[in-house]
């Protein structure tokens, strides 16, 4: 326990999209993202331990995939059943960062809860997986974030989590024009079904923007709630992913025409 966290989820997210918007030549960008992701990834073993705790349901390996395309082919990995467990072997420092499944609406277990907590300790999203576009794995479509007891940092481009604790029932339609109203353009909603206190219910907004715990647009949604919202939590924030557009190749060269010389008339004899 104890040990010092070296990465840089946000430092690595901007470095990537610096590369792949500089590069101008025919190696793929995805391949070439690839590379970088094992270079970062090789140099934390300099640093110390690193390792990854992944959600392995009974059926599928789709995000032990995503978690080896970003964190590297050779980097120690365990698979837990249960993302509420993998919450627990990153708030314990049994692994480094964890992989956990995009939050959805009306599940019966959500995991983001155990996030609400203002805890020092308490595992945050840093990161959204693929980042550089599906790879060969069994489950294309799959996505995930990553979790990590660090501070969340911007990088021009990101979206944030964002857990609202109620005492009274809010209704989910209702919530997105609330935090809109307040400059929060929300992408995604939903909620627990379990009381985290009694009387209490907690709601999940995904923001399209950077939002810390002290941003004034935070105040200022909690200042129109009233009573009715007895607390806020940042969850974290990721960088959006590279985009399909960003991915791919630059566009041929076109070759010169060549003008054709026009013909010599003969010379008269």
């Amino acid at each position: 326990l104890g040990q010092k966290i070296k990465i840089r989820p946000a430092r690595e997210a901007l470095i990537l999209h610096r590369l792949v918007a500089r590069h101008k030549g025919p190696f793929p960008k995805r391949e070439l993202v690839r590379i970088w992701r094992e270079l970062i990834v090789a140099t934390l073993s300099f640093e110390g331990p690193f390792s990854v705790a992944v959600h392995m349901p009974e059926f599928g390996s789709g995000y032990w995939d995503l978690a080896r395309d970003q964190y590297g082919s050779f980097t120690p990995m365990t698979g837990h059943a249960s993302p509420r467990r993998v919450i627990e072997a990153v708030r314990s420092q049994e692994a480094t960062v964890g992989i956990v499944p995009l939050p959805a609406q009306d599940e019966t277990d959500p995991w983001w809860p155990y996030l609400a907590t203002t805890s020092p300790d308490a595992p945050r999203v840093v990161a959204r997986l693929p980042f550089a576009g599906p790879g060969n794995g069994r489950d294309a479509d799959l996505n995930g974030l990553v979790i990590c007891p660090l501070a969340a940092e911007p990088t021009g481009r990101d979206r944030s989590l964002i857990a609202i604790e109620a005492g009274d029932d809010i209704a989910l339609a209702s919530l997105g024009p609330a935090l809109a109203e307040a400059g929060l353009p929300v992408t995604f909603t939903a909620q627990s079904d379990a009381e985290q206190a009694p009387g209490t219910r907690l709601y999940l907004a995904e923001v399209d923007d950077f939002a810390g715990e002290d941003d004034r647009r935070i105040i200022r949604y909690l200042d129109a709630a009233g009573s009715t919202v007895t607390r806020v939590v940042g969850l974290g924030s990721y960088a959006v992913p590279l985009t399909p557009e960003q991915l791919a190749p630059p566009p041929a060269k076109k070759k010169p025409v060549r003008k054709k010389a026009p013909r010599r008339k003969a010379a008269r004899s």
